[in-house]
C-alpha cells in the first residue's frame, strides 16, 4: 500500500506512549526501538524493528509504547484507517495483517519468557542468536544498538551485559572485534544457552 516516507535522526522520537495511533509503520532503513518508561524511571525496551519489519500495530486507538530511531532511519507510514478499509475488501491484506499480528504476539511471548526465566548469559545468548537470524551474516553480527539498549531490552544492567559479553568472549564462544561487532565462534553453544 502507498504510504508516506519519513526520516528520523538517531534517538529522535517517532511517536510517544499515549499519543493517537493513526499510522502503522514499516522500516525501510535503520533500526527502531519501542519502549515504555516504568514508574520508577527505568526504561524497558519492548522490541527492536529492523528493515522490512512493521511496528505501530496496536489494538487500541493510542500507542501503548513510545518509538524512537536507534539509528538514522527511514520508514513508510500508512494510515490505519486506509489499512483497515483495504483489509475489509482484500483478503490478502487481511491475511497479512493477521500474520503480522500473530508474529508480534509470538515475539512478545518469547521475550516475556526470556525476561522471566533466564540467566544473564542465557538472555544474552538468546539475543545474539535472534539478531544473527534477523541480520543475516555468516557468524558475524553488527549490533546497531548500544549496550544500554541491550540491557534495557533484556532486563539487565549495562554492567551485567558488558560482564557477560566479556565472559562469553573469554570462554571462546564469541569474539568482540569492536564494541558493536560480535563474531559467533561457537554457534551451537549459544543455541544451547538460548534454548
Amino acid at each position: 500500500m502507498a504510504g508516506v516516507r519519513m526520516t528520523w535522526r538517531r534517538n529522535e522520537e517517532i511517536f510517544g506512549e499515549g499519543e493517537p495511533a493513526t499510522c502503522v509503520y514499516r522500516v525501510l532503513k535503520g533500526v527502531v526501538r519501542t519502549y515504555r518508561i516504568l514508574a520508577d524511571g527505568r526504561r524497558q525496551i519492548a522490541e527492536f524493528f529492523l528493515p522490512g519489519e512493521v511496528f505501530g500495530l496496536h489494538a487500541r486507538a493510542v500507542h501503548q509504547a513510545s518509538a524512537e530511531a536507534v539509528t538514522d532511519c527511514e520508514v513508510v507510514a500508512v494510515r490505519r484507517g486506509q489499512l483497515s478499509e483495504r483489509a475489509m475488501t482484500d483478503g490478502a491484506t487481511a491475511h497479512k495483517l493477521l500474520a503480522l499480528t500473530l508474529h508480534q504476539l509470538l515475539r512478545s511471548e518469547e521475550h516475556m519468557l526470556i525476561l522471566g526465566r533466564k540467566t544473564a548469559s542465557e538472555r544474552l545468548a538468546w539475543f545474539l542468536m535472534d539478531m544473527a537470524e534477523r541480520i543475516p551474516a555468516p557468524n558475524r553480527v553488527e549490533l546497531p544498538m548500544s549496550r544500554q539498549d541491550i540491557a534495557d531490552y533484556l532486563g539487565l544492567t549495562i554492567e551485567t551485559v558488558s560482564r557477560t559479553m566479556t565472559q562469553l568472549q573469554d570462554d571462546g564462544v564469541i569474539e568482540l572485534p569492536t564494541r558493536r561487532q560480535v563474531v559467533l565462534r561457537e554457534r551451537q553453544t549459544l543455541m544451547d544457552l538460548a534454548a
